[in-house]
């Protein structure tokens, strides 16, 4: 059975964020070993100076990283790849099908994620032009990693 988490920065605040998140979890359950893997976030002041910033992406980046070990690679960044569900679900299977037993999905902080970690991404993926909360792109992303599975085992959920 595949290993797919999602990493991220940050926790959740809100319990009807965790909630959703959960549901997608234990659906998820009978497809894969699903996991949320939360990196606690760089304590910044109000304002930061860029530097300040880049270091605080570069600590958070080298956990993320670890954390991601020996996995497919896909960040989540507003340069990367905009697909479709049913494509989401085609790579998905690929990776599968390609011999990794893992893949680890990640998001970053309200500043984003580090070069080093968009660099050893083996995909970026984008989910939209458009700018989300990052709470509720997580909640995105864990049904579209289900609506992924639903589609790859020909379910009705993606109708």
């Amino acid at each position: 059975m595949m290993n797919v988490q999602i990493l991220c920065v940050g926790k959740l605040k809100e319990a009807y964020w965790r909630e959703a998140c959960a549901e997608y979890a234990k659906r998820l359950s009978a497809f894969c070993r699903f996991s949320i893997v939360e990196i606690p976030e760089s304590r910044l002041p109000e304002n930061p100076a860029p530097a300040l910033i880049e270091k605080a992406l570069a600590e958070e980046g080298e956990k993320l990283l670890a954390a991601a070990k020996g996995s497919t690679l896909i960040p989540l960044c507003i340069e990367g790849k905009e697909m479709d569900s049913p494509r989401l679900a085609e790579t998905v299977g690929r990776i599968a099908s390609g011999g990794s037993s893992s893949i680890s999905f990640v998001i970053g902080s309200s500043f984003g994620l580090s070069e080093q970690v968009k660099r050893a991404g083996n995909l970026r993926l984008s989910m939209s032009p458009m700018t989300f909360p990052h709470q509720l792109a997580r909640v995105m992303l864990c049904e579209q990693i289900y609506r992924a599975f639903q589609i790859l085992n020909h379910r009705k959920y993606h109708k």
